[in-house]
Parts: structure tokens; sequence; C-alpha cells
């Protein structure tokens, strides 16, 4: 069997869905094959501009036969592309001839385990792996979770009826997005919560389709989780208490040095030692373990060609999202920027960067198909990522964190408990990153302090004396 397509996007995610999307738009008339090895897609709605060039939205989950007119679709795996011949093979044996290809085939979750099929580790990375924790849970009394990304920060605090364990390398929580002054305001916020006895509920944005049941899943993986992905799901445990707001307990710098499984006749379960920084050691138990330590690009085809890879296991691509190969793009988790960057702009793998490398990847390859000449979108001149945590809108600009500014740089922090917490990062008087967490209004006035380079010197620490006004100053 056999099909022939201008443009075959490979992976059901934000960036393979954002990609099919832009060029369903910029040629309407061209065919277009979405292969995905999921029946359920994921798709950008509700897009809205926070500021500028920055927007939040949330993650649509549709089923492939929903995609529209414009986009046709294959559910099935990419095993191998010829690039010389533009064409690929899946794994149920179809041949696909193209004209341009882009790989959006994404992430897949690092395992801290050596055994990736240990049956009492999962890995939380998509819907699937949501689903199965889903119904792990509703057996489970003790958890044990690692990672300190955003993923396990949600989670850590989302899960009930379940005594939970939060083992992270770092000295604070959530240290992939904020400093230790940010997490302090977090955990403060939700003792708060707790000691008033009121959780804050938060409506859910996204629909979940569920054709997909646990024991369906096979092997196939599905699309990166999107904002707000915890909302959808049913997280309880099924611990005999009443202390579903509990905090969990939280294990810093530490790490596992040695599990093993319990037998069936003494309760089941892990019998794990954890390491701390100190040199001392303890042992836990739990149901099982929770692992969110990030992801590593997943690209399980051969091609004809030797595909470049960055150090860091990504597909290196151009600012145009090309590979090495000919016609061959990638876009998302699966690649690595290996153009140089802007000021004020590194790589995330986060689901906004997604749907920017998409897009742009759909405008180039459209471009190419017309012989046209296409810029690099502006996005990629200014980091920015807009999600929620621990039930507080959180914006990202910038060096927000002062990654790659070395130790030549100053930091602003307004923080008012239980609303708002503000970090701005300077370098030689000019706004380089900023933390915005709450309702601040701030994020447009920060974007523009970092792209037009305003001296801030003259105003000192006032910049965020809350007596001040800023927007007046600099709208």
């Amino acid at each position: 069997m056999s099909r022939e397509c201008v443009f075959l996007v490979v992976g059901g995610g934000i960036a393979g869905v954002s990609c099919a999307e832009s060029l369903a738009i910029c040629q309407p008339s061209a065919s277009i094959l979405l292969l995905t090895e999921s029946s359920i897609v994921k798709s950008v709605t509700n897009l809205v501009p926070i500021a500028r060039y920055l927007h939040k939205f949330d993650v649509r989950e549709q089923n492939v036969s929903e995609m529209g007119a414009s986009v046709g679709t294959l559910v099935d795996q990419l095993e191998h592309i010829d690039s010389s011949g533009h064409w690929v093979r899946t794994k149920k044996g179809v041949v696909i001839r193209y004209r341009y290809l882009c790989l959006c085939t994404g992430g897949a979750p690092k395992l801290f385990s050596s055994a990736p099929d240990e049956s009492r580790i999962i890995g939380i990375r998509d819907t699937d792996s949501v689903l199965e924790l889903q119904r792990r849970l509703a057996k489970a009394k003790d958890v044990m979770i690692l990672g300190n990304g955003g993923i396990a920060s949600e989670l850590a605090y989302e899960l009930k009826n379940v005594y939970v364990h939060w083992v992270v390398k770092d000295s604070h929580i959530s240290a992939t997005f904020v400093d230790p002054g940010a997490a302090e305001f977090f955990q403060l916020a939700r003792k708060e919560v707790k000691d008033k006895g009121s959780v804050p509920k938060t409506a859910i944005k996204r629909m979940r389709y569920d054709e997909l049941l646990p024991k369906e899943l096979d092997n196939r993986h599905g699309a990166a989780l999107g904002p707000d992905w915890h909302r959808t799901y049913d997280l309880s445990g099924a611990a005999e208490t009443s202390e579903d707001k509990s905090l969990p307990k939280i294990y810093y710098k530490s790490h596992i040095q040695e599990y093993h499984e319990l037998e069936p006749g003494t309760g089941g379960g892990l019998s794990i030692m954890l390491g701390h920084e100190d040199g001392s050691s303890e042992r836990l138990t739990c149901d099982f373990i929770v692992s969110a330590t990030g992801v590593q690009p997943r690209h399980e085809y051969t091609s004809d060609a030797a595909i470049k890879f960055s150090e860091d296991g990504g597909i290196s691509v151009d600012e145009m999202m090309r590979t090495n190969l000919p016609d061959v793009y990638a876009a998302g988790d699966v690649c690595t920027s290996a153009w140089s960057p802007a000021p004020h702009w590194f790589q995330m793998r986060l689901w906004t960067q997604a749907r920017q490398m998409g897009s742009m990847a759909g405008r180039s390859m459209a471009a190419a198909s017309e012989e046209e000449t296409v810029y690099q979108d502006f996005c990629f001149e200014l980091f920015g990522h807009v999600t929620q945590l621990f039930g507080y809108p959180v914006v990202l600009l910038g060096r927000f964190n002062g990654q790659d500014l070395g130790q030549d740089y100053e930091i602003l922090v307004r923080c008012t408990p239980n609303k708002e917490y503000i970090k701005f990062v300077l370098q030689n008087g000019r706004l380089r990153g900023a933390i915005l967490i709450g309702d601040t209004d701030l994020a447009e006035t920060c974007e523009n302090l970092i792209l037009n380079g305003i001296d801030l010197e003259p105003f000192g620490d006032d910049i965020l004396n809350p007596d001040i006004d800023i927007e007046d100053y600099f709208d």
C-alpha cells in the first residue's frame, strides 16, 4: 500500500498539529498528510494575547477525524526515512511519498531506572501515561514523585487521598521554572490553603477523549501534556484518610540509591533507599514511583543517511527548522536549535515552543515549495512562557533565572504573600528577564523593557515600588 502527498508531518502533538495547520493556511490547495501514532491529537485553542508577542492558550484533544478536510490523517508509526528518494515506510508497511517532510515525534520520559519495563515505575509524559497513573492511584496509599519540573510540581499538590513523598535533586521546589524565593512563595501559599481548609477550584478548560483504555494502549506514544492537564483527571488514591489536602513530604537534594520490590505477602510495593546530600540515607516504602524527570528527544526510526544530532540527542535544526537531510524539517521536543540564539531567547522543551516551532516549520516548508524567502518568526527574539503553578498564573520572560548571564547580573524582587511574586533580572541597568506570579498585569511592560533595552538605572529600586505604576512610564 502506498500514498502520496506534498507535505508529510509526523507526530500528533502540539508541534505536529501546529505545523499541519500552518501549512493548511499557507498552502490550502496542497495535499497535507499527518502521520500520528495515536488517534487522539493535540491542537491549540483559546489563544489569548498576554503581551504583544506572548500568548496563553489551552490545548484541546481531538480525534483525528476532526482535523478537517484540508489535512489528511493516518494512524501509524514511522519506521524508516529514505530522504534521497523522498519516501517513508510505516510500521504497517505503508509507503508514503512526499515532497517535504517534518519530524515532530516529540520526546519520551527520562526514567531514572535502567529498566524501562519496571512495573512499579511510571513515566509521566502524555495523556496515555496519565490514564495509567489514574488507574494505579485507585489502589495506592503511598506514592513517590521523582522530579522537579512543572509536571512533578503539579502532581505533588494535586494528588488526593494518598501520601506523597516528593524527591528533588535541588534545594527548592519547581527549580525548572522558579528561584528559591518563588518556591517559598508557593509553599507558604499552599500551607495557608491547608490551614484554612479551602482548596481553590479551577474549571476544566479542555476536553479529554478516553477511547484509549489502558488495556488498549500497547506501546503507542500519545502527544505531550498541555497546560492545566491535571484538572481533567481524577487523581485520587486509596488511603483511608480525610487529609486529602495534606502537603507532600519533600526530600531536598536527594536521590534514589537502590530499590527492590517487596513480596506480595508483605503487602507488595517498593522498598526504596534514599540518599541525601549530607551522606545520610533512609528507607521508605511506597506503592509505585512516578518518574517526572524531564524528556529526551524521541526518534525511533531509521534513515538512509545519517541525521545530524545535537549533544542532547535532539535533531539539529537551523533557524528555518531544516535538518541536514534534503527537504526534511523537524520541530518541537524532538529537535534542538543549532542557530545562534537571540540575546533574550533560549530553548526549553515546553508546549509554548512546540507551537512556535511547529508553526515556523510549516511556514518554512510552504515558502520552500514556492521558492520564496521567509524570515524567522519574531517569537524567537524573546523567550516567553505562560503557565499555571499551584493555582497561580505564571509568566516567564527572557533570561528569567539569569540563564547564561554568569554572575554579572542583579535581581530585584517584590513579594506580596498569597497575592504576587515579581522578580526582575537586571544586567548593566537593563531588564534581561522576569518572573511574574499572580495577576501582576506587567507582562507587556516587561516585554517592552526587555526588547527595547531601556536603561532602568535612573529608577533604582523604585522600578518595583508598589506605589509607582511603572506601566505609566514604559507602555
